[in-house]
C-alpha cells in the first residue's frame, strides 16, 4: 500500500480546494469559518460517509498529511510574524499575552483532570488551543502527545464552538461599554483571549481599525510563545513517560520544527523577502496546514467523538467565561496601576 500513498494525498487536496473555496464565500466569512475550519468539517464528513469504503487506498497519504505536512504548516506559519510586531504591541501587550496564556493554560488542565476527569491528552489539546492559537496549537501539540484522532477533534471543535461564540460577544461588550477602557486597551483585550487569529481578526474589525490592528499584534505575540510551549510539553511529556523507567534510556522527544518555527521567525523580521512573495508563502501555509486539518477529519469517527460526551462542552464554556471576565478584569487592573 506505500506506493498507493499519491492517492490519498490527492483526495486530501480535492477537498482542500473545495474548503478553500468555500472560504470566499462572504457570508461564511462573516460567521468566522476560515479554511482550517471548513477543510475539518468537510474531512469529517466524508470521513464518516465515503471514506471508509475507500480507506484502504488513501491511508498512507492521509498518514502523510496528518504529519509530515503539518510540521511543514507549522514551520512556514512563522512567516506570518516578526519581532517588530512585539515592539508594535508594546510590553503591556506581552504581559498580558503571558498571564492570560499561562492561567488558562493551567487552569484548563486542573478542572478537566480533577474536576471533568478527562484524559491527559485532551486536557492539554483544549488547553493548548484556548490559550495560545486555537486548532493551529492543538495540531502543533498533537506529534507531541501522539493523540488519537478523536482527541484531536474533540480539541478543535471544542475551541472552533467557543471561539466563534467569543467572537460575537466581544463587540456587542464594547457596544454595551462592559469594561472601562480605552479602543487600545480592548484591542489587547481581543488579542489576549479570543481563541483563533481569524476569529480575533473578526471581532477587531467589527469595532474599529484601531482596535483590529491592536488584537491582531496582541495576538501574534501570542501566537509566537507556541514554540517554548511547545518545548515545555515536550519535556513534561518525556518525564511523565520516564517515571518507572530507566532515565537513561528515555528518549527526549524535542519538537524539532518548534526550533525551525523560531528561526523562521527571526529571518522574516529581517523583512528583506519581497511583500508578494511573502503573501504566496502565507496563502501556502494556509492551505498545508488545511490539508492536515483535512486528514484529520478524514480519520475522525462521529462516534469516537460522542463518546467524549458533554464534559469538553462544560470545559470550553467554563474557559470561554473565565477568558472574558479574567481577560477583561486584568485590563482594568492594568489601566488603574500603570495610568494608561
Amino acid at each position: 500500500m506505500k506506493r498507493q500513498w499519491p492517492i490519498g494525498l490527492c483526495v486530501v487536496t480535492f477537498l482542500t480546494i473545495i474548503a478553500s473555496v468555500l472560504n470566499n464565500l462572504p457570508w461564511l466569512s462573516r460567521m468566522g469559518f476560515s479554511t482550517l475550519t471548513l477543510s475539518i468539517v468537510i474531512g469529517m464528513i466524508i470521513g464518516n460517509t465515503v471514506y471508509p469504503k475507500i480507506a484502504p487506498y488513501c491511508h498512507d497519504g492521509i498518514n502523510f498529511s496528518k504529519n509530515k505536512i503539518l510540521r511543514i504548516g507549522i514551520i512556514l506559519y512563522g512567516f506570518r510574524l516578526t519581532l517588530q510586531q512585539v515592539g508594535t504591541a508594546g510590553w503591556l501587550s506581552i504581559l498580558a499575552d503571558i498571564i492570560m496564556l499561562g492561567s488558562t493554560f493551567v487552569l484548563t488542565y486542573e478542572l478537566a483532570r480533577r474536576w471533568l476527569k478527562l484524559d491527559s491528552d485532551t486536557a492539554i489539546l483544549i488547553g493548548a488551543g484556548s490559550s495560545i492559537c486555537g486548532a493551529a496549537a492543538i495540531m502543533a501539540a498533537e506529534p507531541i502527545l501522539k493523540s488519537t484522532p478523536a482527541k484531536v477533534s474533540v480539541a478543535i471543535a471544542t475551541v472552533v464552538i467557543f471561539g466563534t461564540i467569543g467572537m460575537f460577544l466581544y463587540p456587542q461588550m464594547h457596544a454595551w461599554n462592559w469594561w472601562p477602557i480605552t479602543d487600545t486597551q480592548y484591542g489587547v483585550y481581543i488579542g489576549s483571549t479570543v481563541h483563533e487569529v481569524a476569529q480575533v481578526v473578526a471581532a477587531g474589525k467589527s469595532i474599529n481599525d484601531e482596535v483590529a490592528n491592536l488584537a491582531v499584534a496582541t495576538k501574534m505575540i501570542r501566537v509566537m510563545m507556541l514554540a517554548p510551549v511547545l518545548l515545555i510539553l515536550a519535556f513534561w511529556q518525556n518525564r511523565k513517560h520516564a517515571k518507572g523507567n530507566n532515565a537513561s534510556n528515555s528518549k527526549i522527544a524535542i519538537p524539532w520544527f518548534a526550533f525551525v518555527f523560531i528561526g523562521v521567525v527571526i529571518i522574516n523580521s529581517f523583512q528583506f523577502i519581497p511583500v508578494y512573495i511573502l503573501q504566496k508563502i502565507i496563502n501556502l501555509d494556509t492551505f498545508l496546514l488545511a490539508m492536515a486539518m483535512t486528514a484529520l477529519g478524514l480519520t475522525t469517527s462521529f462516534k469516537m467523538i460522542r463518546s467524549a460526551g458533554i464534559k469538553p462542552l462544560i470545559l470550553g464554556s467554563i474557559i470561554l467565561i473565565w477568558l472574558i471576565v479574567a481577560g477583561g478584569l486584568l485590563q482594568v487592573l492594568l489601566a488603574n496601576v500603570f495610568a494608561i
